[in-house]
Protein backbone atom coordinates (compact mmCIF):
# COMPACT_ATOMS: atom_id res chain seq x y z
CA UNK A 1 0.00 0.00 0.00
CA UNK A 2 2.82 2.40 0.35
CA UNK A 3 1.93 3.54 -3.43
CA UNK A 4 -1.27 4.38 -2.70
CA UNK A 5 -2.11 7.96 -1.91
CA UNK A 6 -5.07 10.46 -1.35
CA UNK A 7 -5.70 13.39 -4.12
CA UNK A 8 -4.14 16.69 -2.23
CA UNK A 9 -7.22 18.49 -0.66
CA UNK A 10 -6.89 21.77 1.82
CA UNK A 11 -8.30 22.46 5.26
CA UNK A 12 -10.93 24.86 3.45
CA UNK A 13 -11.96 23.20 0.68
CA UNK A 14 -12.59 20.23 3.15
CA UNK A 15 -13.72 19.95 7.20
CA UNK A 16 -10.62 19.86 9.76
CA UNK A 17 -12.04 17.00 10.83
CA UNK A 18 -12.45 15.04 7.50
CA UNK A 19 -8.98 16.38 6.41
CA UNK A 20 -7.71 14.87 9.55
CA UNK A 21 -9.84 11.62 9.60
CA UNK A 22 -8.30 10.92 5.84
CA UNK A 23 -4.62 11.75 6.66
CA UNK A 24 -5.21 8.96 9.69
CA UNK A 25 -6.70 6.31 7.76
CA UNK A 26 -4.35 6.61 4.87
CA UNK A 27 -0.93 6.53 7.69
CA UNK A 28 -2.89 3.80 9.56
CA UNK A 29 -2.27 1.33 6.40
CA UNK A 30 1.07 2.50 4.86
CA UNK A 31 -0.61 4.98 2.19
CA UNK A 32 0.05 8.91 2.00
CA UNK A 33 -1.93 11.57 2.47
CA UNK A 34 -2.05 14.80 0.79
CA UNK A 35 -1.87 18.43 2.53
CA UNK A 36 -3.44 20.10 -0.09
CA UNK A 37 -2.15 23.63 -0.39
CA UNK A 38 -3.58 25.14 2.76
CA UNK A 39 -0.73 24.27 5.16
CA UNK A 40 -1.41 21.78 8.12
CA UNK A 41 -1.55 22.17 11.86
CA UNK A 42 1.16 21.76 13.64
CA UNK A 43 -0.04 19.79 16.45
CA UNK A 44 -0.34 17.18 13.96
CA UNK A 45 3.43 16.68 12.12
CA UNK A 46 4.82 13.43 14.14
CA UNK A 47 1.42 12.34 15.04
CA UNK A 48 -1.05 9.53 12.94
CA UNK A 49 -2.78 12.28 11.38
CA UNK A 50 0.46 13.82 9.81
CA UNK A 51 -0.05 14.41 5.64
CA UNK A 52 3.49 12.66 4.44
CA UNK A 53 2.49 14.95 1.16
CA UNK A 54 2.74 18.42 1.91
CA UNK A 55 1.86 20.58 -1.16
CA UNK A 56 3.30 23.97 -2.10
CA UNK A 57 1.69 26.09 -4.18
CA UNK A 58 2.60 29.84 -5.93
CA UNK A 59 0.62 31.39 -3.04
CA UNK A 60 2.39 29.62 -0.42
CA UNK A 61 -0.17 29.54 1.88
CA UNK A 62 0.90 28.12 5.46
CA UNK A 63 4.34 26.74 3.91
CA UNK A 64 6.89 27.17 6.98
CA UNK A 65 10.54 25.32 7.39
CA UNK A 66 8.48 23.02 10.33
CA UNK A 67 5.48 22.04 7.38
CA UNK A 68 8.39 21.13 5.09
CA UNK A 69 10.12 19.17 7.14
CA UNK A 70 7.09 16.98 8.47
CA UNK A 71 6.92 15.50 4.77
CA UNK A 72 7.70 12.34 3.61
CA UNK A 73 7.31 13.99 -0.35
CA UNK A 74 7.04 17.41 -1.22
CA UNK A 75 4.55 18.77 -4.02
CA UNK A 76 4.98 21.30 -6.17
CA UNK A 77 1.36 22.64 -7.63
CA UNK A 78 2.50 23.77 -11.05
CA UNK A 79 -1.23 23.28 -12.22
CA UNK A 80 -4.51 22.23 -11.06
CA UNK A 81 -6.35 19.12 -12.08
CA UNK A 82 -10.00 21.02 -11.64
CA UNK A 83 -8.74 24.18 -13.36
CA UNK A 84 -5.37 23.87 -15.31
CA UNK A 85 -4.11 27.21 -15.66
CA UNK A 86 -5.48 28.92 -12.41
CA UNK A 87 -4.18 28.23 -8.72
CA UNK A 88 -6.38 27.46 -5.47
CA UNK A 89 -9.36 29.42 -4.61
CA UNK A 90 -10.83 29.81 -1.45
CA UNK A 91 -13.83 32.17 -0.60
CA UNK A 92 -13.40 34.78 1.78
CA UNK A 93 -16.37 33.15 3.60
CA UNK A 94 -14.93 29.92 4.15
CA UNK A 95 -11.43 31.49 5.55
CA UNK A 96 -12.29 31.17 9.62
CA UNK A 97 -9.90 31.62 12.10
CA UNK A 98 -8.62 28.56 12.26
CA UNK A 99 -7.63 28.45 8.63
CA UNK A 100 -6.86 31.89 8.40
CA UNK A 101 -4.38 30.27 11.11
CA UNK A 102 -3.31 27.65 9.13
CA UNK A 103 -2.64 29.71 5.80
CA UNK A 104 -0.95 32.78 7.86
CA UNK A 105 -4.28 34.75 6.14
CA UNK A 106 -6.62 37.42 8.14
CA UNK A 107 -10.17 35.75 8.35
CA UNK A 108 -12.40 36.54 5.59
CA UNK A 109 -10.27 37.23 3.35
CA UNK A 110 -10.55 35.17 -0.28
CA UNK A 111 -7.27 33.41 -0.89
CA UNK A 112 -6.02 32.77 -4.18
CA UNK A 113 -2.89 31.26 -5.58
CA UNK A 114 -1.78 33.07 -8.53
CA UNK A 115 -2.40 31.21 -12.02
CA UNK A 116 1.14 29.44 -12.57
CA UNK A 117 0.66 29.73 -16.24
CA UNK A 118 1.66 33.32 -16.11
CA UNK A 119 5.12 33.62 -16.40
CA UNK A 120 5.27 32.65 -12.43
CA UNK A 121 7.43 29.78 -13.19
CA UNK A 122 10.01 29.43 -15.69
CA UNK A 123 12.12 26.25 -15.72
CA UNK A 124 14.85 28.19 -13.94
CA UNK A 125 12.50 29.08 -11.21
CA UNK A 126 11.36 25.69 -10.60
CA UNK A 127 14.69 24.31 -10.89
CA UNK A 128 15.89 26.66 -7.90
CA UNK A 129 12.87 25.80 -5.86
CA UNK A 130 13.47 22.40 -6.14
CA UNK A 131 17.12 22.76 -5.16
CA UNK A 132 15.53 24.99 -2.38
CA UNK A 133 13.28 22.71 -1.44
CA UNK A 134 15.93 19.81 -1.26
CA UNK A 135 18.16 21.81 0.72
CA UNK A 136 15.56 22.47 3.28
CA UNK A 137 14.59 18.45 3.91
CA UNK A 138 16.88 16.33 1.82
CA UNK A 139 14.92 13.29 2.88
CA UNK A 140 11.65 14.05 1.14
CA UNK A 141 10.99 13.29 -2.77
CA UNK A 142 10.21 15.97 -4.79
CA UNK A 143 7.00 15.88 -6.57
CA UNK A 144 5.63 18.58 -9.53
CA UNK A 145 2.24 18.33 -10.18
CA UNK A 146 1.44 19.16 -13.89
CA UNK A 147 -2.16 18.64 -15.49
CA UNK A 148 -2.87 17.15 -18.71
CA UNK A 149 -3.10 19.30 -21.78
CA UNK A 150 -1.64 19.65 -25.41
CA UNK A 151 2.15 20.40 -25.22
CA UNK A 152 2.64 18.23 -21.95
CA UNK A 153 5.29 16.74 -22.76
CA UNK A 154 7.61 19.70 -23.59
CA UNK A 155 7.24 20.68 -20.12
CA UNK A 156 7.56 17.59 -18.48
CA UNK A 157 10.88 17.17 -20.20
CA UNK A 158 11.78 20.51 -18.38
CA UNK A 159 10.89 18.83 -15.26
CA UNK A 160 12.76 16.52 -15.35
CA UNK A 161 15.75 18.02 -16.40
CA UNK A 162 15.00 20.73 -13.08
CA UNK A 163 15.67 17.24 -11.35
CA UNK A 164 11.86 16.71 -9.93
CA UNK A 165 12.11 13.07 -8.49
CA UNK A 166 8.26 12.48 -9.64
CA UNK A 167 6.22 14.19 -11.97
CA UNK A 168 2.48 13.49 -11.21
CA UNK A 169 -0.02 14.24 -14.34
CA UNK A 170 -3.24 15.17 -13.15
CA UNK A 171 -6.60 14.82 -14.80
CA UNK A 172 -9.04 17.49 -16.48
CA UNK A 173 -11.26 16.43 -13.37
CA UNK A 174 -10.91 17.10 -9.64
CA UNK A 175 -11.41 19.48 -7.43
CA UNK A 176 -13.05 20.01 -4.04
CA UNK A 177 -15.99 22.73 -4.67
CA UNK A 178 -14.13 25.63 -3.20
CA UNK A 179 -13.49 26.24 -6.93
CA UNK A 180 -16.06 28.21 -9.33
CA UNK A 181 -17.99 26.47 -11.93
CA UNK A 182 -16.42 28.65 -14.46
CA UNK A 183 -13.26 27.81 -13.39
CA UNK A 184 -13.01 23.91 -13.52
CA UNK A 185 -15.61 23.43 -16.93
CA UNK A 186 -13.56 22.57 -20.12
CA UNK A 187 -10.49 22.54 -18.86
CA UNK A 188 -7.85 20.11 -19.38
CA UNK A 189 -7.91 16.42 -20.92
CA UNK A 190 -7.60 12.98 -18.96
CA UNK A 191 -4.65 12.11 -17.89
CA UNK A 192 -4.40 8.55 -20.34
CA UNK A 193 -3.76 11.23 -22.90
CA UNK A 194 -1.02 13.43 -21.11
CA UNK A 195 0.67 10.20 -19.70
CA UNK A 196 2.23 8.68 -22.74
CA UNK A 197 3.27 12.27 -24.36
CA UNK A 198 5.36 12.23 -21.52
CA UNK A 199 6.64 9.33 -22.13
CA UNK A 200 7.40 9.86 -25.66
CA UNK A 201 9.17 13.30 -24.78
Amino acid sequence: MKRFVGAGMSVGALSREAHETIAEALNSFGGKSNSGEGGEDPARYGTIKNSKIKQVASGRFGVTPEYLNSAEEIEIKIAQGAKPGEGGQLPGKKVDAYIAFLRHARPGTTLISPPPHHDIYSIEDLAQLIYDLKMINPRAKIIVKLVSESGIGVVASGVAKAFADIIHISGHDGGTGASPLVSIKHAGTIWELGLPEVHRA
